[in-house]
Parts: C-alpha cells; structure tokens; sequence
C-alpha cells in the first residue's frame, strides 16, 4: 500500500525521492559538480565502453542468428516454431535467477572477479557453440535443440555474472559518463553481430532446404560465433589492463568507508549490505521504468524473426530473402537502439532529473507492439505493404526509445542514493533490468503464435 501511494503522490513531493548531493544534472538541466567524482579518463571510458560490447554481444548473436538456427530446427515445425522464444526464456530466467543471488551476495562482492569469471565463461560457451557448427552436423533437431538451450543458459549466467559486475564496479567510480560508454557498448554489441551475420549471408552461394527455411554455410557461422569468443578475450585482457592501472585503483579509493576492508588487486570491498526494499523506496520510479522498457523491448525479437520483406522473393534480391532480411531487420532494431544510448550523452538531453516522466516514457512504449501486426508476419501479407515502414519507423524508433530511456534509468541512479549505497544500487538496478527481460521472453510466447 505504500508503494500505491507513492504512485500517486504529487510530483512536487520530493521527501522520499530527491536527487542527492552530488547529482550530475538539476531539475532545471544544469549540470552540477560531484567533490567525489573521480578524474576522467578516456582510456577508463574505452574499456568500460568495450565492457558493455562483451555484455550483450553473445546475446545479440543468439537472435541475430535465427536463420542458422532455423536450418538446424527446419526438420522439426514445433521446434522451428518456438526456438526464439525458448532462447528468451532460458536465458532471461538463467539471468534473472543469478542475478538475484548475486545481488544477495553484495556484502562480500569481488565486482572485478565476477567480470572476470564471466568473459571466461563467455570464450567457452561460444567456442563449443563454434564447435558445434563444424561437428555433430547429423544429430537431430531435437539434440540440437538440447545442447543450445544448454550454451544459452551458459551465457545467461556469464551476462548476469558481467551485468552485475560491471554496473556495480562503474558505480563506485561516480561518473555517468563511464555509465554512457557502458550503455553505448551494448548498443554497439548490437549493430555488430547483425553486419557480421548479413555479410556472412551474402558472402556465400544461396541455399535453400526443401521446406525453405534459410541457411547459411557451417563454415561462415564457424567463424561468425568465434567473433565472440575474440570480443570476450580482448575484453579480458582491456579489463586486467583497467585494475593493473594504480591510478584506477586510486580512483576507487575514496569512494569507501575508512573501516571497509579492500582488496588491492581485486578491489573486493567488505561493508554493510543495503536491503532491497531500502533500494526500491529510493529508486522506485527508475526501477520500475528499467523493468517495463525491457519487458516490453522483448516482443520485438519474436516479431522480427517472423516478419518478411513485402517484395516478391522470386525477383527480390538477396538482401530481401529471409536469411538476409531477418538479420537486417535486426540491424536496423540495433541501430535506433545504439542512437538512443549516444542520445543521452549530448548535454541537456538527460532525463536523469525527471524519472517519474522516464517512467511515463516507458509505458507509452507499448503502443510499438500494435505496430507489428500491421507488417508481413510469416509472409501472409501486410497491412502496410512497406519495408520502409517496418524498416524505419516501427524497428528504428522502437529501437531509439528502448536505448534512450535504458540509458536515462542507467545512468541516473547514482544521483537518488549516497554515495555507499551506489555499488548495491547498481546492482539492484541491474536485477530489475533482467526482470523485466524475463517477464516479456515469457509474454514473448503469445507473440510467436502471431
């Protein structure tokens, strides 16, 4: 009941939800100056920046390569049906679960030791996923079905493990704009796989199975997987750079309580844990709005790994043939996305300072779903006859306001907590984050009946 009140207090009762000393921007857009704030350093922001490309790149290659797994699952309907949105479902509940202990664990947490231990994750996941599309090409749909819910579910606790990590570590240095480069390298994990995946397409001769489904070569998906487990071994080795950087380690110095217990090497640090509900009360507005924009955003996978070009495929060139146009639409998803995360880095164009209008923002975010079932689902025909039309406004500016409002409630936390609840807050932010993937891959099902 509480929190039901809260929702409808007026805007002008800032008690319980007041920007903290040391916010980076006013309620009237002027930027403020945290005593805090650690020196800025380009190089910092760079590997933080390719921190966030390793988060979300194994992701992103698990949806931008539908049409190689549709030819793995061609001989099986149910399967070839349902495969996208058993991948959402497997990894969001593999995540939402870590996160959860995670968070839990914050009291004693080695937020480096756990970026570590998910890139390392990350490289085996994806070199067995590689593996895979050289050898054991004649098991069944079925066993490949199994052995990919498996890798997904590795890198589900390998995206927690690093999430976590790193939005907690980035916390503790006080600066958004480590959180921007951050939120900018997601976006980057996005737009990249999609390329790799439509050149890998168009680079080799066109091959159809006798139901039709799309393919690709073995050997180009061979190395297009392996890209990952290159991104995940140069991101290791940019972030052991980052904490053998004394003046990093300096940097985080400050920010603890004389008696908390450091860990040189690590920066593990031993304080008071910070419960949730203490977390909730002070980041109510952005929490909730982290947990609806991407529970909403996980419709969109679904619908475009069903939604053809409306161009004949007989006459069409090969960009516009499923196994090319899937990715491509993928693409163009990812780039609205990668605009709206660099949005927020543009000064005065934050929303930081307003969350309960970030929160509004998110909600509104629904009406994109309707936008869908107007394209050409599964090749029935569309409402709109226009791949401009799915291409430009309905994948871009969904992908825009996913990656605008994400930043806005990632980079914003910071100024509602002090500066000892910041790590945990990070944390915590996180979880709602995964939370809200979960619960749309879940919703997502209803869409693949579409």
């Amino acid at each position: 009941m509480g929190l039901i009140r809260r929702l409808f207090q007026s805007e002008d009762d800032e008690t319980s939800y007041a920007p903290l000393e040391g916010g980076s921007e006013r309620p009237d857009g002027e930027r403020t100056h945290d005593e805090e704030q650690r020196e800025y350093s380009r190089t910092d922001y760079y590997v933080f920046l390719l921190l966030g490309v390793a988060m979300l790149w194994a992701w992103n290659m698990f949806l931008a390569a539908a049409p190689y797994f549709q030819r793995r699952f061609d001989s099986d309907e149910r399967l070839l049906r349902n495969f996208q949105s058993a991948e959402l479902a497997v990894s969001t509940a593999g995540s939402l679960g870590s996160m959860i202990v995670l968070t839990k664990l914050q009291a004693n947490a080695s937020y480096p030791k756990r970026i570590m231990s998910s890139l390392i994750l990350n490289i085996v996941v994806f070199t067995l996923l590689a593996i895979s599309t050289r050898a054991f090409l004649g098991v069944s749909a079925g066993a490949y079905f199994v052995f990919l819910m498996l890798v997904v579910f590795g890198a589900s606790l390998a995206t927690a493990l690093c999430q976590n990590g790193v939005f907690a570590y980035v916390a503790s240095f006080g600066r958004e704009e480590y959180t921007q480069g951050i939120m900018t390298g997601q976006g980057i994990a996005g737009v990249l796989p999609c390329i790799a995946q439509i050149v890998s397409v168009l680079s080799v001769p066109p091959k159809q199975t006798q139901e039709g489904a799309p393919q690709e070569s073995s050997k180009s998906a061979f190395v297009y997987f392996l890209t990952a487990t290159v991104i995940s071994a140069l991101t290791l080795l940019a972030f052991v750079y980052l904490l053998s950087n004394p003046r990093s380690r300096e940097q985080l110095r400050p920010t603890l309580d004389d008696e908390d217990e450091v860990d040189v090497e690590y920066g593990a640090v031993t304080h008071k844990s910070i419960p949730l509900m203490t977390l909730l009360q002070k980041l109510f507005w952005l929490a909730g709005a982290v947990f609806l924009t991407f529970a909403i955003t996980m419709f969109y996978p679904v619908f475009t790994q069903k939604i053809l070009s409306v161009r004949d495929p007989a006459t069409s060139s090969r960009l516009f043939q499923p196994a090319a146009f899937i990715p491509l639409g993928f693409l163009f998803w990812n780039i609205g996305d990668l605009m709206g995360r660099v949005i927020p880095g543009i000064p005065g164009m934050t929303l930081t300072a307003r969350p309960r209008v970030v929160f509004i923002l998110a909600v509104c975010r629904l009406a994109f779903i309707p936008l869908y079932l107007l394209c050409n689902i599964g090749g029935r025909g569309a409402v709109i006859g226009s791949d401009f039309f799915y291409l430009f406004v309905v994948q871009i500016l969904f992908g825009i306001s996913n990656g605008y409002i994400g930043s806005n409630c990632m980079m914003g936390f910071v100024e509602w907590v002090d500066s000892e609840e910041r790590e945990a807050a990070g944390g915590f932010m996180s979880l709602c984050l995964v939370a809200g993937l979960t619960a749309g891959s879940f919703l997502s099902f209803f869409a693949a009946s579409a």
